[in-house]
């Protein structure tokens, strides 16, 4: 319904290899321009704020197409996984707390659970699968 039958057709006519979007932006511009010569925007300020909004519009549009056009390579996301996770098994024995004063042999690892690397891990795990 926001197309005539006319406009359709010549959209759909149109040969591209790319996303359309940018086409009724284009005709609407157009209109706008043909608008203000016949007086039905009455100054240019009208039509100048218009084609602001309009470009505003389409910038957004452009933005949103160059998200799904331009994809991430699969090995980034392995290579983020393998940090992610390397970093917090490095961080589970780094930030063991070891005191020598207690006299531990050999200086062994401490059983203590480290609440706050924990928390760490599960935000950044839960933000790589988001």
């Amino acid at each position: 319904g926001f197309l005539t039958r006319e406009e359709r057709r010549r959209l759909e006519g149109l040969r591209s290899p790319y996303n359309k979007f940018w086409v009724p932006c284009a005709w609407f511009g157009a209109l706008a321009g043909q608008a203000r010569r016949e007086g039905r925007v009455r100054d240019d300020c009208a039509l100048k704020l218009l084609m602001e909004e309009l470009n505003r519009f389409r910038g957004h549009c452009s933005l949103l197409f160059h998200y799904d056009w331009i994809s991430v390579p699969l090995v980034y996301t392995q290579v983020v996984t393998i940090a992610v996770y390397t970093f917090f098994v490095t961080c589970l024995i780094g930030r063991q707390f070891l005191d020598p004063a207690q006299g531990y042999a050999g200086h062994e690892l401490d059983l203590g659970v480290p609440v706050f690397t924990l928390l760490q891990f599960f935000f950044y795990v839960g933000w790589l699968k988001v």
